[in-house]
């Protein structure tokens, strides 16, 4: 067996070297605050007594929402957490304006240090930091541009705690406190970073010289410390329900020694070993999943099967839901955790559910929907998961759209609105948008041939795409990162059809060939490369799994079957969908 030595995999070194340390660069991630009692705090440390020297403080941030108090959404805090005497600072977004304040022994400043002035969006990463040079110039910027510049002179000796998520005056507080994530937050003492125009960063941030602090960076741990000071040690302590995150602003590591491996590599001695192409996130993908659904005479259920999609087969236990369910179609994936939304037991639901995708096991509780409904259409990128309209018994179709942010937990939040009151929809998606296609209006009780879209990474209501070839609902839809397919469904009567269109564009659905047997309320789940459709009514209950080439044309060729046969809303998911890139 030949050997594989290395000394450093991935990272920049040069940085770390300077500093004395034999690492390679973190695992970018970020931290979640719910808003109301997260934080992180550390101790009383002459690290964050910034003195009237030199600074940088910065911070990729994401809100769910601004706290609207005018001294709100604390970011960064230092100081006294009982009154504002004590010399407290802090960098906080209230209403979503990012400011540095200032407050002197006595409590007395009662205006910011620097004001960006700058409305910021909510659902939006940004880049924010605030540098004070050695002639007293304390400038702001957001996202590499300049917006204001300070020549006040002030001194900060404050004592006391170091707060994240937070203002140290009554850390914690709803309205003092930051309600979203927040990734990759360096403190610098005795440099100035920043002092004009600059291209934010795009590389993971590192523990550059005089670096006292750098977290928020791990999706593993709220706790970790990248570097915890030159020559100290500190610790974080997590408060209320901070956690870790896997989601991030998009940041890559620095290549730039060590050893990098791209494509596939062989290397030959006595023995040989192929690392495996594509990212450590990339490999081993490619899973379905199924969940829910009903046994016309027996019961809802709870049941989860799980596919590897690249292959055929029969499908396998992977656990259950947290409720017994039927209706539940609002189902989406992020490459970690799948998602099912709603359904019906012995009434309507708003439960939440997920899994972790590549383990077995149970669901867990995520939170809450909008309203208690069943049969919405769920779909999603890797960061944000939306569900389109659903039945409800009063006023029956519904036309709202709710979404989630994947990687947290929490109830969905109001996104937009649908063209009209509808359930029963097949939705599928691209990294940019959300496609729903086919519809039943109740209580009217017709079906429709609309294809509407969104687009994922803001808030609205949603537009005409086109049509499908033939007006039905309970017709399922998956897609790769080009193409959307739409298979089987209801109107008069049951379809074996499956259109598809080019999601990136607008225009009416073309004939793609035929699944297996005409069927309605099928689950589906997609690869790059596969959609496959399983389960549903024909009208006899059914487990057959068929799938399709989705960049080819077609009829759908057998895969498997499901380990129960059953229909009635099951939720299909995938780790590796077009929504996924």
């Amino acid at each position: 067996m030949g050997i594989l030595r290395t000394n450093t995999i991935s990272g920049d070194e040069t940085q770390l070297s300077t500093l004395g340390i034999g690492t390679t660069a973190p695992v970018t991630g970020s931290v979640f605050f719910d808003g109301n009692g997260d934080f992180l705090s550390l101790a009383s440390s002459g690290d964050f007594e910034l003195g009237n020297g030199s600074f940088t403080l910065e911070a990729f941030v994401y809100a769910n929402s601004w706290s609207s108090s005018n001294g709100g959404g604390g970011i960064i805090g230092k100081g006294n957490t009982t009154s504002l005497s004590g010399e407290v600072y802090t960098l906080q977004v209230p209403s979503g304006i990012p400011k540095l304040w200032i407050f002197n022994s006595s409590g007395t400043h009662l205006t910011p240090v620097v004001d960006s002035g700058v409305t910021l969006a909510t659902n939006v990463w940004y880049h924010i930091a605030v540098t004070r040079d050695g002639s007293n110039n304390t400038r702001i910027f957001i996202d590499g541009i300049l917006k204001a510049t300070s020549t006040e002179n002030y001194s900060i000796t404050t004592g006391g705690s170091f707060y994240v998520g937070t203002q140290a005056y009554n850390p914690g507080q709803s309205d003092r406190s930051h309600n979203g994530f927040i990734s990759n937050l360096r403190v610098l003492k005795g440099t100035a970073l920043y002092t004009a125009n600059f291209t934010p960063p795009t590389l993971i941030l590192e523990p550059i010289q005089d670096t006292v602090l750098l977290c928020c960076n791990n999706p593993d741990s709220a706790a970790a410390v990248s570097l915890a000071g030159i020559g100290t040690s500190k610790t974080i302590t997590v408060n209320g329900n901070a956690v870790a995150s896997t989601f991030n602003p998009g940041l890559v590591r620095n290549f730039t020694s060590g050893t990098q491996f791209t494509g596939v590599t062989r290397l030959d001695t006595q023995g040989y070993i192929v690392p495996p192409s594509g990212t450590t996130e990339q490999r081993n993908r490619g899973r379905g999943l199924f969940g829910g659904g009903y046994v016309l005479g027996v019961a809802n259920q709870n049941v989860i099967d799980y596919i590897t999609i690249p292959t055929t087969g029969i499908a396998q236990d992977f656990g259950d839901l947290t409720l017994a369910r039927r209706g539940g179609r609002g189902s989406l994936a992020s490459s970690t955790r799948g998602i099912w939304s709603g359904g019906f037991t012995s009434g309507d639901i708003n439960t939440i559910d997920f899994v972790t995708i590549s383990s077995t096991g149970n669901a867990v509780d995520f939170g809450d929907s909008t309203e208690s409904k069943r049969d919405a259409g769920g779909l999603s990128n890797s960061t944000r998961g939306i569900f389109g309209g659903g039945f409800a018994p009063s006023p029956g179709g519904l036309n709202t759209i709710d979404f989630i942010t994947i990687a947290t937990l929490g109830n969905a939040q109001d996104f937009g609105d649908l063209l009209s009151s509808v359930r029963s929809l097949g939705s599928c998606s691209s990294t940019t948008r959300g496609v729903w296609g086919g519809e039943y209006f109740s209580p009217a009780g017709t079906h429709s041939n609309v294809i509407q879209f969104v687009t994922i990474a803001t808030l609205g209501n949603s537009s005409d795409f086109g049509d499908l070839t033939q007006a039905r609902s309970n017709t399922n839809a998956l897609s790769n990162a080009t193409r959307g397919l739409w298979g089987g469904g209801a109107g008069p009567t049951l379809f074996n059809i499956i259109d598809f269109i080019t999601i990136s564009t607008t225009g009416n659905a073309s004939d793609f060939g035929d699944l297996t047997q005409s069927v309605t309320q099928a689950a589906s789940a997609a690869s790059p490369t596969r959609g496959v459709w399983g389960g549903g009514a024909t009208p006899t209950i059914s487990n057959v799994i068929g799938y399709v080439t989705i960049m080819t044309t077609g009829n759908a060729i057998d895969f498997g079957d499901l380990t129960v046969a059953r229909d009635n809303g099951i939720g299909g998911c995938s780790d590796s969908h077009g929504g996924l890139g």
